[in-house]
C-alpha cells in the first residue's frame, strides 16, 4: 500500500500510538489493581499480571506477521476489538468475583492473556504501516518515542485521578472508548485507501456505543456487584489513591471493609479496641501523650481520650479519605465519641514510616493499628527496621501495643511481628482476646523495661476487667509461640507467612 501524501496518515499513526501506549497500559494497571484490591498481596499480583501480559504482547507481536494484507483494516479492526475486551474486563471481572461464577483467577489471566495478544500486534502493524514513509532508524526512534510517553502519562494519571475519581471499572471503559475512537480516526484519516469504508464505520460506531453505554452504567453496576460481595446494604463506598473504602449496615450492626476485607464490626469492635488500648495505657498512669499510628476510623482514639490526663493525641493515618468519613458522618461520629473532633487531638494524613523519620516529637504511649500485613507497602510497617525507627520515639518508661492478626489462625506470623519487636531491641509482653468477628485475635505489648498488667482499670469498660487481664497474656497450647525469625525490610517474610496461613484458614 501507498500514500500519495505520507504525513497526514504518519501524524495521525503517531497519535495513535501514543493512545494505544496509553490504553494498553491502563489496562494492565487496572488489573493489577483489581486483582489487588479483591485478592491482597499488591506486590504479587501486580508481578503476575504484568509478567503475563508482557508475556502476551511478545505472542502478540509474534503472530503479528501472519497478517500481510489490509494493514489499514486489520489495525482499525484490531483496535475495536481491544477496546471492547479491554474496556469491558474490569466489568466482567468483577461480575465473576461477585457471583463466583467462574475460578476468578483464570478469568483473571485469561482476560490479561488476551488483551497483552492484541496489545502486541498494534505496534508492529502501525510500523508496518509506517515503513513506506520513514527509514528504520527513524521509525523505530519515533515510533518507540511516542509508546513510551503514552505509558508515561497514564502511570501518572491512573494513581493519581482515573482510579480515585472514576474508579477501576469506568476507567476501564474510557480506555476502551479510546482503542475505539482511534479506529474512528483511522477511518477517517484512511478513507480513501479503506475497503468497505461504510461498513468499519458502522462497526465503530457499534462499539462505541456499547462502550459508551457501559460507561454510562458503571455506577450502577458497581453498586451492583458490590452488593453481591457484601451480604448488608451498602451505605458508603469510595475509592481513594490508596484504598477502596465499603460501609455497609445490617440492622444496627454497621461494618467497615477496605480492599474488601472487614476491619471492624460496631457490635463488637469495643472489645477489639479496648483490648488494644487499655491493657498498656492502664499501666501507664502518668501518660499524657499518646501516638496512634493507623486507626483512622477514631475508635482507638476514643479509648484513649477516656482517660483524664492525657493532654494530646497525634493520630497518624495515610488515608485522608479514612479520617475524613470517620470525622464528618453523623453515624460513625457517634461511634467515635466524636473522637476526631476532640481539641487534644491533632489528625495527620501522612505515611507513617515517612512521619516517623521527620518527627521529633517523643510519646509516653503508641497505637501501632496498621492493617494486617497481607501485602509488602504494609509488611514494611511490620519489620525490624520500622520497630527500631518507632522506638526513638517512645520515652524511657514509656510502651507500645501492636495489633499483630490472629495467633490462632496465622499463629506464625503473629509470632514473627513478636520476634520483630524483640530483634529492634524490646521486651514484649503478647496476649489475645476474642472478637466474634475476627476470632481469637492477638496484640503485643512491647517498651525497654518489662510489664506488669495493673491490678485495676481506671477507666469504664464493657469487656475488659482488670481482674481477667492476666488470662488474657496466658496462650494455650494451639497458640503458643513458635519458632519464627523476625521480619526484615530486605526479605519480608512476614507478608508470605501470613498470605499462606490465612488461606489454609478461610479453605
Amino acid at each position: 500500500m501507498s500514500f500519495p501524501d505520507y504525513r497526514p496518515q504518519r501524524q495521525a499513526l503517531l497519535v495513535s500510538v501514543f493512545i494505544v501506549a496509553s490504553c494498553g497500559l491502563a489496562y494492565e494497571l487496572v488489573a493489577g489493581a483489581l486483582s489487588s484490591y479483591l485478592l491482597g498481596d499488591s506486590v504479587t499480583q501486580f508481578s503476575t499480571v504484568i509478567g503475563t501480559y508482557l508475556f502476551a504482547m511478545g505472542i502478540g507481536s509474534w503472530l503479528s506477521k501472519y497478517i500481510e494484507r489490509d494493514l489499514v483494516l486489520r489495525f482499525i479492526q484490531l483496535e475495536l476489538l481491544v477496546g471492547l475486551i479491554g474496556g469491558f474486563t474490569p466489568a466482567g471481572l468483577f461480575s465473576v468475583f461477585a457471583l463466583e461464577a467462574a475460578p476468578f483467577r483464570v478469568m483473571l489471566y485469561a482476560a490479561v492473556l488476551a488483551v497483552g495478544t492484541l496489545v502486541g500486534i498494534e505496534i508492529p502493524l502501525v510500523m508496518r504501516i509506517l515503513k513506506r514513509d520513514l527509514s528504520l532508524r527513524d521509525l523505530v526512534s519515533q515510533v518507540l518515542t511516542v509508546d513510551y510517553l503514552g505509558a508515561l502519562a497514564v502511570s501518572i494519571a491512573f494513581p493519581l485521578i482515573l482510579a480515585p475519581q472514576l474508579g477501576l471499572v469506568r476507567t476501564g471503559l474510557l480506555f476502551g472508548l479510546l482503542n475505539a475512537a482511534v479506529a474512528l480516526w483511522a477511518v477517517w484519516v484512511f478513507r480513501e485507501q479503506l475497503p468497505r469504508a461504510r461498513l468499519v464505520l458502522v462497526q465503530c460506531g457499534l462499539v462505541l456505543a456499547l462502550l459508551a453505554g457501559g460507561f454510562g452504567f458503571a455506577g450502577r453496576f458497581t453498586e451492583w456487584a458490590e452488593q453481591q460481595m457484601y451480604q448488608d446494604q451498602i451505605l458508603y463506598t469510595r475509592s481513594t489513591p490508596y484504598q477502596r473504602i465499603v460501609l455497609t449496615r445490617w440492622k444496627d450492626d454497621l461494618r467497615l471493609f477496605l480492599n474488601n476485607n472487614l476491619q471492624f464490626s460496631s457490635v463488637d469492635e469495643y472489645r477489639y479496641h479496648e483490648a488494644l488500648v487499655h491493657p498498656g495505657l492502664s499501666s501507664l498512669p502518668w501518660a499524657k501523650r499518646v501516638l496512634v499510628l493507623g486507626g483512622g476510623d477514631g475508635l482507638a482514639v476514643r479509648e484513649v481520650l477516656k482517660y483524664p490526663q492525657i493532654e494530646h493525641v497525634t493520630l497518624v493515618d495515610l488515608d485522608p479519605g479514612m479520617t475524613e468519613l470517620f470525622r464528618d458522618a453523623p453515624a460513625l461520629r457517634k461511634l467515635n465519641g466524636d473522637a476526631l473532633h476532640s481539641p487534644k487531638v491533632r489528625v495527620i494524613n501522612a505515611d507513617a514510616g515517612r512521619w516517623l523519620e521527620d518527627a521529633r516529637d517523643t510519646f509516653d504511649f503508641v497505637i501501632v493499628d496498621f492493617p494486617d500485613p497481607s501485602n509488602f507497602a504494609v509488611g514494611k510497617l511490620y519489620t525490624t527496621a520500622f520497630y527500631r525507627l518507632l522506638a526513638r520515639h517512645v520515652s524511657p518508661q514509656g510502651r507500645i501495643v501492636v495489633q499483630a492478626t490472629s495467633p490462632f489462625y496465622a499463629r506464625k506470623a503473629f509470632w514473627t511481628v513478636v520476634s520483630s519487636l524483640e530483634a529492634a531491641g524490646l521486651q514484649t509482653a503478647p496476649y489475645h482476646a476474642l472478637v466474634p468477628s475476627f476470632g481469637e485475635w492477638g496484640y503485643i505489648l512491647a517498651g525497654r523495661t518489662g510489664y506488669v498488667p495493673p491490678e485495676t482499670l481506671v477507666v469504664p469498660t464493657r469487656f475488659l476487667t482488670a481482674r481477667g487481664l492476666p488470662a488474657l497474656f496466658e496462650f494455650p497450647a494451639d497458640m503458643a509461640r513458635v519458632d519464627a525469625p523476625p521480619n526484615h525490610l530486605n526479605t519480608q517474610n512476614l507478608v508470605r507467612t501470613f498470605e499462606e496461613e490465612w488461606r489454609r484458614a478461610i479453605r
